[in-house]
């Protein structure tokens, strides 16, 4: 009887972390049920079972099966939980969205970012790099206090017309006084997508994909 006590015990302190281990557990309780139930059956009138350690089984298999409930109850919140993002996540698509990011679609000649510098800077050198790396184009500019959006026309340094795709931004800025001004980039564009596959629900723009954790707005789809 100790040995089955030991054993059922080892596994609540690891989890049951994965379907494996919960019927593995739920194995383990019917098997001390069915093992008490025949030792009450067959011991001794003269030396019956000590009661201490009889009361001591009971509340540790009492724990086990509570934890069985509680994986459960678990399992059931986690399962509504992920519908419930995919429902909300779902209702995104059609709608124009901003979010995190530098990374962004050159689509029909347009590829649009939202720059927000932390103050007025002077001088903005604005690097426009291909999906392998390479350095399409760059732009220099000024950028005033506040959110401001930078459009690229698709033009290369060359003087060519860049391939449509996922292209990314750098942006060194420097105020009046020569110091470095930090900005922050965001992406807009219109959801085409949804893909529910891993544990957030991930939005995507033509080829670009943002974690829905990412958004920080979103407007209406256009009637």
């Amino acid at each position: 009887m100790a040995s089955g006590i030991t054993s059922s015990t080892s596994i609540t302190a690891t989890g049951a972390a994965s379907t494996t281990d919960t019927k593995s557990i739920a194995g383990n309780f019917t098997q001390f049920l069915t093992l008490l139930t025949t030792q009450l059956k067959n011991q001794n009138p003269l030396d019956p079972l000590d009661t201490n350690q009889f009361t001591q089984q009971l509340v540790q298999f009492a724990g086990v099966e509570q934890q069985l409930k509680t994986n459960a109850s678990l399992d059931t919140i986690l399962t509504n939980s992920k519908a419930a993002s995919a429902s909300s996540a779902s209702g995104l698509i059609g709608r124009t969205i901003t979010a995190d990011g530098a990374s962004t679609d050159l689509a029909d000649g347009k590829a649009t970012w939202t720059l927000t510098p932390e103050r007025a800077a002077a001088k903005a050198v604005i690097t426009i790099k291909g999906s392998d790396g390479t350095v399409v184009a760059t732009k220099t500019t000024t950028l005033k206090t506040g959110a401001q959006s930078f459009e690229w026309d698709g033009t290369s340094t060359s003087g060519l017309s860049a391939k449509d795709g996922r292209y990314t931004i750098t942006v060194d800025a420097l105020d009046t006084t020569g110091s470095r001004v930090n900005v922050d980039t965001k992406v807009s564009g219109t959801v085409d997508g949804v893909d529910l596959t891993g544990s957030e629900p991930v939005l995507t723009i033509g080829s670009a994909r943002i974690p829905a954790s990412s958004v920080k707005t979103l407007t209406a789809p256009t009637t």
